[in-house]
């Protein structure tokens, strides 16, 4: 019981802390002027931040999402298809039927095909 006193007096204590420190300015001094460019090691960026990207780079972006989805969806389903069987096992051949839908609806617009 007293360590927990103590985790909770050092929590309020650092929370207290902190605090504090966020009330002391840290930042230029007042009669400088701040930097107005993002920080890029040290030299001035080639590009700005909000350039838009090349449409190509979309369907590869979208392609990568459906995997690590199905990866997402895969490691739990084993702990799973230990307890319940043959019924995971067509629940995951329906996941993976469509996603494979998907992906050669995508081989067949062309998305595979780097220009």
């Amino acid at each position: 019981m007293t360590a927990l006193i103590a985790l909770a007096l050092i929590l309020l204590l650092s929370g207290g802390l902190m605090l504090l420190l966020a009330q002391v300015e840290v930042g230029p001094m007042p009669g400088s002027e701040p930097q107005k460019v993002p920080f890029l090691g040290g030299s001035e960026p080639a590009t700005h931040a909000w350039q838009r990207f090349h449409l190509r780079y979309y369907p590869m972006t979208l392609l990568f999402i459906a995997f690590e989805m199905e990866m997402m969806f895969m490691y739990p389903w084993a702990v799973v298809y230990a307890e319940i069987g043959a019924k995971a096992l067509a629940e995951m051949g329906m996941f993976l039927l469509i996603l494979s839908i998907g992906i050669f609806y995508g081989w067949r617009e062309g998305i595979f095909r780097w220009q």
